[in-house]
């Protein structure tokens, strides 16, 4: 156990050293003549300024007896993660909106440093985590809050079972942790001008058999529509989750050094922001945009490119960014 966490103290380190070391402009800032959200290229709700507050991200489970979940439609950006044993887990992040529940909340992953770092000084709200791994969140610019610590800001609905019972809002956080008086910078470019790409109704993401992601296009709503397999992607609350843009970010993972649970599940690892890059595709609008995405630090923006190297702008809106392993084919029509 000592070697573990001396290794953890290790990368711990040089997560802070890399962060420190890339900070720089962002170079996909969008150029605008009114106040936007940074996380969406959207108008603040209700026509006001932006909210003066840092990004607050939520890990919620996505095993399927933890479905259906709260919140995740409020939210400005939702990564979907692979995490130990086929299944994935979501990194809700909020700024604009606001959500009165969130969950189920569960514990953080080590992947979850390189999904944030982008963000500035996020907080990341979790359950917990094996000693690693918290110590690399602590390490790192994140925010780090564990909701056992906070008894009082705890939901537990009446019709979910632990350990998918912890629930919270956002506006309980942002009271917790006030921890900056101004919002993250955009994190990237938007453009209502649909770029050209190849059309396709249907996008399917085969995680594993616990979640057969499949994203279909309404073009009357002109969003994307989740589902697994032909089953809706219910929320708790009733609607559909869905997205303005679809990013299919393909990374490499490994896996270990450190058993996540007692299955003796390991640990997913991925770079995702030392000098790291790889295949892209982006869908917006009903239609498919192959390019690459690229990082190169941890507190840098994820750069979206063309072959040519010419930017690629999203909608505005809500964004779902897929984090699909490379060994996983995905399938469009």
């Amino acid at each position: 156990m000592q070697r573990i966490v001396q290794w953890a103290t290790v990368v711990a380190l040089g997560l802070v050293a890399a962060g420190c070391a890339s900070v720089g402009t962002r170079s996909q800032a969008p150029s605008r003549t009114g106040p936007a959200c940074p996380l969406t290229g959207r108008t603040p709700p209700g026509g006001g300024e932006v909210p003066k507050r840092p990004a607050l991200a939520f890990k919620v489970d996505n095993y399927p007896t933890a479905r259906p979940q709260s919140g995740l439609d409020r939210a400005d950006i939702v990564f979907e993660e692979p995490v130990e044993g086929g299944i994935t887990r979501y990194v809700a992040v909020f700024q604009c909106q606001q959500a009165t529940r969130v969950g189920p909340v569960r514990s953080a992953r080590n992947i979850d440093v390189g999904v944030l770092g982008q963000l500035g000084h996020p907080v990341i709200v979790h359950v917990g985590g094996i000693t690693p791994v918290i110590d690399n969140i602590n390490a790192s610019p994140l925010v780090n809050v564990t909701l056992g610590q906070h008894a009082g800001i705890i939901y537990h609905p009446p019709t979910r079972v632990a350990p998918y019972s912890t629930y919270t809002s956002t506006a309980d956080i942002w009271r917790l942790r006030p921890t900056t008086a101004s919002a993250p910078h955009p994190l990237f470019a938007y453009s209502k001008v649909t770029p050209p790409g190849t059309a396709v109704s249907t996008v399917s993401i085969p995680f594993s058999g616990y979640s057969p992601v499949v994203w279909r296009y309404d073009a009357r709503a002109r969003l994307f529509e989740r589902y697994y397999n032909s089953q809706p992607d219910m929320l708790a609350d009733g609607p559909q989750n869905s997205a303005t843009n679809v990013v299919v970010q393909f990374v490499h993972v490994t896996y270990g050094p450190w058993a996540e649970n007692s299955e003796g599940g390991l640990e997913v690892q991925a770079n995702l922001y030392r000098q790291a890059s790889g295949k892209a595709e982006i869908f917006r609008d009903g239609r498919e945009v192959v390019g690459r995405w690229s990082r190169n630090g941890l507190r840098q923006p994820t750069v979206l490119t063309t072959a040519g190297g010419a930017s690629i702008k999203l909608a505005p809106g809500r964004t779902w960014i897929e984090l699909v392993p490379t060994t996983i084919q995905v399938t469009t029509r």
